[in-house]
């Protein structure tokens, strides 16, 4: 017996829902790439340099409520229903963002868009994790994670002709006609795959607290370079209470969209810290190989952007080759500790950068830290996956991302108060300015180093259920087979 799909779907069936999943995380992941090269115009358009930042912040922090909000509600709506709204909230705010005229409207549409985003790279895999055997999840798990790395590679390249040659808006009028090929072969393809136990009943107070939660968590680290400004102990103090009301909300709740028995599950606890660090160990290589490229070697912002792709093309082929590997052994927790040592090796090698490393050894080390990268999209989804029914595959997938997105929010500003605290210091005062710009990232790498031996510590710890080729039934849980596996 066949069993590819839990479904009864067919081979072409397949391939329609995957090509339209993966046009829809399509739209969503171009979106990074692409505004990244388009900022700097748009900023000369609206005049608005001392927002620069906020484009991004307002976007990622609606993408992030939204990963675990509408994981939660395409349990009670069905995924169908949820993808598509979110592709079309996505198409009509990139239209709004596109004819911004002030920087305070841009913000603003940003943090709507950023609700479609949020659904856009979390749905797919929800999808996936659904129809597909344990097993088979991995494979096309690779597959769809593959449209990260087209994306990174085409982005800024597909960015910057849209923006000389039509004007800024247009990164935006571009999503229209994508977006609408991805409705079009989802509302065709795709069942609306729900669950029927899940009682229609929307846990408003978790929605709102979570909201205040992570949204003071976001202010506190976007303040947090000017402690004398803001009062950041007040700020703390509203993160504390705020993390509180969650918690207590979601323990009252019928439907909680976070569930706390959730943290209950070793295998959870463990991918969800795992997910953190291999995403900012991720980003650290993405911002700081091309800032050492064009500030320490002298490379145009064309050549350190082309020098990024070995990188990006590493994390998209060991991304499918890892999910191949999955689907054919069953087993993950060796390429959990695989993953963290070749991570490891990248960053400790970028670390040894300086004024008279050759380009080509840049590439070298930066592909090494895409291999390491590409091998953590797929396995933290699959093993949560593996250790929850049905019933919970929606929000413990949402939360693997949402882990992923927590991770860049909080290293990111990090990695910038070591990058400007190194250069403020009275070491660097006495370097030249190359000097000290190449100490402040091998610093940044050598806290990458720490993160990376941290990863592949808490890795021993992550439990391995072997992969079958049927979902696990609440039925079999009632019999103790899971908790026995546990």
């Amino acid at each position: 017996m066949n069993y590819e799909s839990q479904y009864d779907l067919t081979k072409d069936q397949i391939n329609m829902i995957m090509a339209g999943l993966m046009v829809g995380l399509l739209v969503a992941a171009f979106d990074y790439s692409i505004m990244a090269t388009a900022m700097p115009k748009v900023i000369n358009s609206l005049h608005g340099m001392e927002y620069y930042v906020w484009p991004f912040t307002s976007y990622m922090l609606s993408s992030t409520i939204a990963i675990i909000l509408f994981g939660k509600l395409s349990d009670i709506y069905g995924r169908k229903h949820i993808l598509i709204a979110g592709i079309i909230t996505f198409v009509i705010t990139s239209v709004m963002c596109g004819f911004a005229t002030n920087m305070f409207q841009l913000i603003l549409f940003r943090g709507l868009q950023g609700i479609g985003g949020g659904i856009l790279i979390s749905l797919p895999f929800i999808v996936v994790g659904e129809i597909f055997s344990p097993r088979e999840r991995a494979k096309y798990m690779g597959i769809l994670a593959s449209v990260f790395g087209l994306a990174d590679v085409l982005g800024p390249i597909i960015g910057g002709v849209i923006t000389d040659s039509f004007g800024w808006g247009w990164v935006f009028f571009i999503n229209v006609p994508v977006g609408i090929a991805a409705i079009t072969m989802i509302l065709y393809s795709l069942p609306n795959f729900k669950l029927p136990d899940v009682k229609k009943v929307i846990d408003y107070s978790g929605i709102i607290t979570f909201t205040l939660a992570l949204s003071t968590i976001f202010l506190a680290i976007t303040l947090a370079g000017d402690i004398n400004k803001y009062p950041l102990d007040e700020i703390a103090v509203l993160i504390l209470f705020s993390i509180f009301m969650f918690a207590l909300a979601e323990k009252k709740a019928v439907e909680p969209i976070l569930p706390l028995n959730l943290f209950k599950n070793s295998i959870f606890n463990v991918s969800s810290l795992e997910s953190f660090i291999a995403s900012a160990l991720m980003f650290s290589g993405i911002i700081y190989v091309p800032l050492f490229a064009q500030g320490v070697l002298g490379m145009s912002a064309t050549n350190s952007g082309l020098i990024m792709i070995p990188m990006f093309l590493s994390l998209t082929i060991t991304s499918i080759i890892t999910g191949q590997i999955i689907s054919r052994t069953g087993k993950y927790k060796k390429l959990v500790i695989v993953e963290f040592v070749i991570t490891g090796i990248g960053v400790m090698l970028l670390a040894t950068m300086n004024v008279n490393t050759p380009y080509y050894l840049l590439l070298a080390y930066s592909t090494v830290l895409g291999i390491g990268s590409g091998m953590a999209y797929n396995i933290f989804n699959v093993a949560v996956q593996n250790a929850f029914t049905l019933r919970e595959i929606g929000i413990v997938t949402a939360s693997m991302r949402f882990f992923r997105n927590v991770g860049t929010i909080v290293f990111v500003p990090i990695f910038g108060y070591i990058m400007n605290f190194t250069l403020g210091s009275s070491t660097a005062v006495t370097f030249s300015k190359t000097q000290a710009l190449v100490l402040s990232i091998q610093n940044i790498f050598i806290v990458a180093i720490l993160l990376s031996f941290v990863g592949l510590v808490v890795a021993f710890f992550l439990k391995e259920i072997p992969l079958g080729d049927m979902l696990i039934t609440q039925e079999e849980v009632s019999e103790g087979q899971l908790e026995k596996a546990k």
